[in-house]
């Protein structure tokens, strides 16, 4: 369906103005990478001391010094089980600040077009597999991010409803689970599979006869590495223009367990794992339906045991540093 957005030949070009919106974290980084590999040359970013997301009239001043064209809205305070469950009200209230002051600065400033990443913890806990964009709102979240989700799922509203009523050209994608360069290592607030890699590789290097594990080691997860997801947004800025938000995964999902045995291999740790049934398990599976994106012509390059044996090698060389 052609979109009453974007006409062919009103795209993102080469020199127009572009935010990225967390240009420090993960996913925003490798956005920038990816920009500047193809050659975009007005990339505007600015690091939180000089920006505070959360503060709405440093935003509009941002905004109307520099009027960005397109907005690549990656910025979000992120953490895992442990990091969502301890910091619920941070957690809601921080990104809701970031997505409503962003979201409104870039209707209020007349962006062309802003691209929302979310996150597929938006979806119900026991959402039909694979999941579908349709699921949204169908049923209750996982209450260990609960917090986290209903920011994210605002989010996506107000992109929806400033469509609606005002006509902006406000888009969003739901990724699935992220890793690659830049990721968060912190035990205390990282995400599962990073977790795993500093554990085995500390567990190696101290000779440790086991390496625990939160849970059972049961639940599956998809996980994409973040070089893909940039294609993706930089493939959904170009070629999509519709008011449904749009999943971007791999189409494989992988035990817990399982991707413990295969970070094991990777690090080349020699000891056994225990898992903790004591510790939350989280949502069952979560695997997206990608179909969608897919159909637009974009699907990932970066096998998963590849692309954690890139992401070792390269955090090896730093923690044998320290």
């Amino acid at each position: 369906m052609e979109s009453t957005f974007q006409k062919p030949g009103e795209k993102m070009n080469k020199t127009d103005r572009i935010f990225i919106a967390g240009h420090r974290g993960m996913v925003g980084s490798a956005i920038e990478r990816l920009l500047r590999a193809e050659g975009y040359q007005s990339l505007l970013t600015a690091n939180k001391s000089l920006l505070d997301l959360r503060d709405q009239a440093a935003v509009n001043r941002f905004f109307a010094e520099h009027q960005p064209q397109y907005v690549f809205l990656a910025a979000a305070k992120v953490g895992g089980i442990m990091a969502n469950n301890t910091q619920r009200a941070d957690f809601l209230l921080d990104n809701l600040s970031i997505e409503l002051n962003v979201i409104q600065a870039a209707h209020k400033y007349n962006v062309e077009k802003l691209l929302l990443l979310g996150s597929s913890c938006i979806y119900p806990k026991m959402a039909s597999q694979p999941i579908s964009e349709e699921s949204l709102l169908t049923g209750p979240l996982e209450p260990t991010n609960e917090p986290y989700a209903i920011a994210k799922i605002a989010g996506i509203k107000m992109c929806e409803t400033l469509r609606e009523q005002y006509q902006a050209n406000f888009i969003s994608c739901m990724p699935t689970n992220l890793y690659g360069p830049g990721d968060n290592y912190d035990l205390q607030k990282s995400h599962v599979l990073p977790a795993l890699l500093r554990k085995m590789h500390d567990a190696k290097k101290n000779q440790s006869d086991t390496v625990e594990i939160w849970g059972s080691g049961k639940p599956k997860r998809e996980f994409l590495h973040v070089d893909d997801l940039a294609k993706a947004c930089l493939h959904l800025m170009l070629h999509y223009n519709e008011k449904e938000t749009i999943n971007v995964g791999c189409g494989e999902d992988i035990s817990i367990k399982e991707l413990a045995i295969l970070i094991q291999t990777i690090v080349g740790y020699k000891g056994s794992l225990a898992f903790d049934t004591s510790k939350p398990d989280g949502t069952p599976r979560k695997l997206l339906d990608s179909r969608k994106i897919n159909a637009l012509g974009w699907s990932p390059i970066i096998s998963l045991k590849e692309g954690i044996t890139e992401v070792y090698q390269q955090k090896v060389q730093e923690w044998e540093s320290n």
